[in-house]
């Protein structure tokens, strides 16, 4: 069997060091062992994820180590070595580590690295790599994983995350490496003597500090109620804490109460089960402060600091009330554009960018502001790729961005989600309306009225393994095969397979384009502004099923995406 091959030449290679050898030598159960070797670990779109550990499919310096190597194949082929690579990393176990190696292999390949001397948010380093004009950028992070992953994802010159075709060119040399021992590395103190190996910190977080505080739009409503909004907020043993308390003081807010308990790093994110700010068990210690000090809005960044979730207080009930990221993003896209409207900033060609999951309230606000609404697929990193041909092509002007994934981007200082812009601009929103007599949640209800009751969900199923990734396939191949003419009550207007690059009229049969890059990804338009897509996770072992509806009332529209919900995984089941 190969996975044995591959576990046995781990053992007995003098290559893998002494700790590696012993946590493998522990190994007892065959099914673990094929889990670590049945495959190496996929560098795919967007860089590297996987559970830490020692093993082919797994986390560790070196599969980081070729991971790295692979990248400054591509870099030196493109004749930009002497540009240099940004890097940055996490809270997370092994994070440092896994940074000083990706530092000391592209040293070894005579390429220049700027790496930050602690955790720095993931935006910070889309920032930084514009700033000092690096040629390409690594974070060390697993985002909102569980603690037992980590990961790495490569950033290009524009600040974005790769895409095509940079992804695939760079994915086909890190394969290319076929025995981890053709790595180069180099000692941290010869790499900082011939000047490779440099440190950066302070000076770029000013910079990037700077450029948010010149997004603020309305400085004079937080100075108004400086004093009496109360903010909470969590950044989950995360990133966040520093440039979130730092931004919100800068720019005013006096009454900033930062979770105790949650507030310093810890890699193994002691207080919760999984530290991500769309599940509401996250929340639970933000609410418990949020109450005893009569907060107006509660907030959780990732630990990575790129997605951002709150709660806001209903002013009918006294309750506080959770949103979901198309919310959020929604509520900030609306506070932006009017607030840019009345001062008459808004651009005559401004365009809002969202993803085929994200809510369809986003067409109906691009509408109201007369602004370009583009779709892209999953994953920021096709937002990011929008505002630079916007750039190359003098054509949009890029008011906002978001996904309902809890990540949104304002103003283009970086190319990913910014969960510490988010903040600000959030925190913004909220003063705002404060001194109109609304809280955020008042706000939401306020953009339900006026564009319709969208509702979202977000169901998955876990399919772990090797066996787990061919039930995921072979469900998507299932929808691709059999296309429902209805799901439930709804009937399905348009089926759209990315990955075929079709949409299929369901009543006529007329078949066009989709317009974007190939992705195993299915779509399905409803009646009614109803919606489904169904694609696999590019970072864990799950199939995930978006569904959106849209309703004249808040109870109707529950009730709806319940039922249709209800149906889906149902039919799939």
């Amino acid at each position: 069997m190969q996975y044995l091959e591959s576990y046995n030449q781990w053992l007995e290679n003098s290559y893998f060091d002494e700790n590696t050898q012993k946590e493998l030598r522990a190994l007892s159960d065959e099914e673990e062992i094929k889990d670590r070797f049945y495959k190496d670990l996929e560098f795919g779109t967007g860089g590297l994820r996987g559970i830490i550990g020692a093993g082919t499919n797994r986390m560790n310096l070196y599969t980081v180590r070729k991971a790295t190597q692979g990248l400054a194949n591509f870099i030196i082929k493109e004749g930009k070595a002497d540009l240099g690579v940004a890097i940055a990393y996490d809270s997370r176990n092994m994070s440092p580590e896994f940074s000083d190696e990706a530092a000391l292999c592209l040293n070894a390949n005579g390429i220049k690295t700027y790496r930050f001397e602690s955790l720095r948010p993931t935006p910070e380093l889309s920032f930084t790599v514009r700033e000092l004009g690096c040629v390409a950028g690594i974070v060390i992070t697993a985002s909102h994983n569980p603690p037992e992953y980590n990961g790495y994802k490569v950033y290009w010159e524009d600040g974005a995350q790769i895409t095509a075709p940079k992804d695939e060119q760079i994915i086909k040399e890190v394969n290319a490496i076929e025995d981890y021992a053709f790595v180069n590395t180099m000692e941290k103190e010869e790499a900082v003597q011939k000047e490779l190996y440099h440190i950066i910190g302070e000076e770029i977080d000013k910079k990037y500090y700077n450029a948010l505080k010149a997004l603020v739009v309305n400085p004079e409503a937080i100075k108004a109620v400086a004093k009496d909004i109360r903010i909470v907020y969590t950044p989950l043993h995360g990133t966040g804490n520093i440039p979130v308390q730092t931004i919100l003081k800068e720019i005013g807010f006096l009454n900033v109460y930062v979770v105790p308990q949650q507030e310093l790093p810890d890699a193994n994110f002691s207080t919760v089960s999984y530290p991500n700010p769309e599940d509401k068990a996250a929340f639970a210690l933000a609410l418990e402060l949020a109450k005893e000090v009569d907060a107006d809005i509660v907030l959780a960044t990732d630990p990575d600091a790129d997605r951002l979730g709150i709660y806001a207080k209903d002013t009918k009930s006294g309750e506080y009330k959770a949103f979901t990221g198309n919310m959020s993003g929604a509520l900030i896209c609306e506070y932006l554009l009017s607030a840019r409207k009345e001062k008459g900033l808004l651009s005559e060609n401004g365009a809002i960018v969202d993803t085929i999951v994200t809510t369809n309230m986003t067409e109906a606000i691009a509408r109201e502001y007369g602004l370009k609404h583009i779709e892209t697929l999953t994953g920021f990193k096709y937002i990011g790729e929008q505002i630079k041909f916007f750039e190359q092509n003098n054509s949009y002007h890029y008011e906002f961005g978001f996904e309902e994934s809890y990540g949104c981007l304002v103003g283009t200082h970086a190319r990913d989600k910014d969960a510490i812009v988010a903040v600000m601009s959030l925190c913004e929103a909220a003063a705002y309306y404060k001194t109109k007599g609304l809280t955020l949640w008042d706000q939401m209800l306020v953009i339900f009225e006026k564009y319709g009751y969208y509702r979202e969900t977000l169901r998955f199923v876990t399919l772990k393994g090797a066996d787990g990734s061919k039930k995921i396939e072979a469900i998507i191949n299932w929808l691709r095969s059999n296309t429902p003419k209805e799901i439930g009550q709804i009937k399905v207007v348009n089926f759209r397979d990315y990955q075929l690059d079709k949409i299929t009229n369901v009543q006529t049969g007329q078949v066009t384009k989709t317009g974007l890059p190939k992705s195993n990804v299915l779509y399905f338009e409803m009646e009614e502004d109803a919606w489904c897509c169904v694609r696999p996770s590019g970072t864990e072992p799950k199939i995930k099923f978006y569904i959106g509806v849209k309703d004249n009332t808040l109870e109707k529209a529950d009730k709806k995406l319940k039922e249709f919900t209800e149906a889906l995984m149902k039919m799939v089941d």
